[in-house]
Order: C-alpha cells, then structure tokens, then sequence
C-alpha cells in the first residue's frame, strides 16, 4: 500500500494511505469511493516542537502535573505562532501520556481542528482504536486547557474519555472574544449519566494567562 507524503511549517511528516489502494476486505463490498480523484488528502499532524517541551516518559501522578502539559502546549502554541491559544493531553488513570493536541484551525485552515479534537485523533491513532474505551484499554482523562466549547463536548461521549478537566473558564474564553457555542447546564447532564466526569477551573490563573498572552500578540480570533 502506497502512501502520500505531507509535511509543512506547522507539522512534523507523516504518511497519509491513498484511500484509493487500501485493500478491500476479504469476501466485502467494493469501498464506496474507490477514487477521490477531484478531493484532496487531509494531513494533520502536532507542530515538531512538541516532542521538545514534552516529557513522554514521566508517570503524571496528580491533576495539577497533567494540566501543566495542557497549558504548556497551549501556550508554546501561542509562543511559537502554530495555532490559537489552547492545548489538551490524554493520560491514562495510571498517569501515562498518550497523546496531546493543539489548536491547529489557522494554519491548516481547518474548522475542526480544535485542541481537544487534535488530541483524540492522535490518541485514538496511539491506540489503535476509534474508541478510548475499547477492549483491554485502560480508562482515559481529557487535559484541556480551557472548558470545551460545543463542538469538543460534543465529542467527548464518541471519543471514549471518561473523564475531562479543564483550566480556564467559558468565560475567559469570552472575554478575549472566542464564541463557545451552544453549552449549556443540560449537556453536562446528559453526559454525566453516560458515566463522564468533568472538573473545572484547575489551574485557571495559568490558563487565563495564555488566553491574555495570545490576545496581546494579536492572535486571530476565529470564531467571533
């Protein structure tokens, strides 16, 4: 199986299948786009600084030491002009790092492309699974540094995390002008009786403080 090659400025090389020339399954229907000849590929890959402010090997014991990896990939994001002001990390209960993200939604000019989105497709892809909570995993916690705006909340029950913490507040969020979406006190609860627990505000100083350092640098607020 071939691989389209892609790599930029914002993100380290990666291999990206030619959906064309993956294997059919064995006795399955033919794909129903054997071809994207008029659509392009999507890369999507964490800037390379990220392996240079991130300890992959330490064991995260507490909620403080797990946000701070949260808020460091948000705010080096901020530093080094990757993305907006927010970052997020997936531990495992017994304190692994498995995967972090960073908002990416301006330099790949991508909607979607949300700190807490970025972290569970590269988590997902770590475990080799579309859910965190599939057979034989480990329970997994969301480490974002700034409360899910509608879309991220939206994905937490799909994503398979059991558990979100956040730093900064909505309303710090507000106050640099970024639009949160449609969140409201319903949409905990009916995630809460879906067995996600949430804990907010860890932390918020350092969280509010990136969101201040991007809006003093001028950064583009792309939702408002």
């Amino acid at each position: 199986m071939s691989a389209a090659v892609e790599t930029g400025p914002h993100g380290t090389m990666t291999q990206v299948p030619r959906l064309a020339q993956l294997p059919l399954p064995a006795g399955g229907p033919a794909p129903y786009f054997p071809r994207m000849s008029r659509m392009p590929e999507v890369s999507i890959a964490c800037p390379g600084w990220i392996d240079d402010v991130i300890d992959w090997d330490r064991t995260y014991a507490d909620d403080e030491t797990r946000m701070r990896v949260a808020l460091t990939c948000a705010r080096e994001n901020v530093l080094r002009d990757t993305g907006g002001p927010f970052g997020a990390a997936i531990f495992d209960t017994g304190g692994s790092l498995v995967a972090v993200g960073v908002n990416l939604v301006v330099p790949l000019r991508n909607s979607s492309l949300h700190a807490e989105i970025v972290a569970f497709m590269m988590a997902q892809a770590c475990v080799g699974s579309y859910t965190l909570q599939a057979d034989g995993l480990p329970a997994h916690e969301l480490f974002t540094s700034c409360e899910p705006c509608a879309m991220c909340l939206g994905a937490v029950q799909w994503s398979g995390v059991q558990r979100v913490v956040w730093s900064a507040l909505r309303e710090d969020a507000d106050s640099i002008n970024f639009d949160e979406g449609p969140v409201f006190a319903a949409s905990y609860e009916y995630l809460r009786a879906r067995g996600t627990a949430f804990e907010g505000g860890v932390l918020r100083g350092e969280g509010r403080a990136v969101l201040q350092l991007y809006d003093e640098r001028g950064g583009t607020i792309y939702n408002a």
